[in-house]
């Protein structure tokens, strides 16, 4: 999924998408069962999710990194409309930077109830 590729495709554009909501599927999930067994392990969770928000963030910024690439490094600025293989890739490579910034603030945002709540409520 994040292998160095020289063409963008479909998979490099919802990698970051993908990245955030399996991050937001594991911070709610895991609270969720964390709060309904044994609230004293709200401790560790947090640091659980610090590290998966670490690691999702590491995984937007690879993707970042290819898409950045394949954007053609801002040599040609948007928008790229023609029907070429060319704009195709500049397209593809400048939708997934957008969408790389976007997951990041959403993965932020998702892991940000980790740094604030300090007990479970019943």
């Amino acid at each position: 999924m994040l292998f160095r590729r020289d063409t963008a495709n479909m998979w490099t554009l919802i990698t970051p998408p993908t990245v955030w909501a399996l991050h937001f599927l594991f911070c709610y999930v895991a609270a969720a069962i964390v709060c309904a067994k044994d609230p004293s392990w709200l401790p560790g969770l947090r640091l659980a999710i610090a590290g998966a928000t670490l690691l999702a963030l590491g995984l937007i910024l690879l993707a970042g990194l290819q898409a950045h690439r394949h954007w053609g490094f801002g040599d040609d600025l948007p928008p790229h409309d023609e029907a070429t293989d060319e704009d195709r890739q500049h397209f593809l490579g400048f939708a997934t930077l957008l969408l790389v910034g976007l997951s990041a603030v959403a993965v932020l945002f998702g892991a940000l109830p980790a740094l604030f709540i300090t007990e479970c409520v019943r």
